[in-house]
């Protein structure tokens, strides 16, 4: 696959980056693309952090696999997206992209441990940190970017 990221030497997206309104799906569509031409490196498709978007649509990785294979972009996904699964609206769309990207998992007492064990790997502090300051400081780290 052509547009796909190499993800062994370069990082993809940052998770806030949004398409049509959806945090990480940029992020989960370079990494479902990486997957496919075998690009992926350390990182996985339909992980924990992707199936929060497909959760809140009400859709299944394999299903956005499928349009990723078809060559769709981002903003073709996001098109898929607001014609599949659980329909939304644009607010309900910014509200959860907003809530995502201030998710603390420090608080969450089955993530806590976790999260506290991979901010100690890259030097953040766990108690101040969002989910996406962690994949973007971990991004940094893993690649020496900036």
């Amino acid at each position: 696959m052509s547009n796909a990221k190499d993800l062994s030497r370069e990082a993809p997206t940052s998770p806030r980056v949004r398409i049509g309104g959806y945090a990480i799906l940029s992020r989960m569509a370079d990494k479902g693309r990486a997957d496919i031409a075998g690009t992926l490196g350390d990182f996985h498709f339909d992980c924990p952090l992707d199936n929060m978007l497909f959760g809140f649509k009400g859709v299944k990785g394999a299903d956005v696999r499928k349009e990723l294979e078809k060559g769709a972009t981002d903003t073709e996904i996001a098109k898929w997206l607001d014609a599949n699964g659980t329909p939304k609206t644009e607010d309900e769309k910014n509200a959860w992209s907003d809530e995502i990207e201030a998710y603390h998992p420090y608080e969450n007492p089955e993530k806590k441990d976790w999260f506290v064990g991979v901010c100690g790997e890259v030097g953040i502090d766990p108690q101040t940190s969002t989910l996406f300051d962690y994949l973007e400081t971990d991004d940094r780290v893993s690649y020496k970017i900036g």
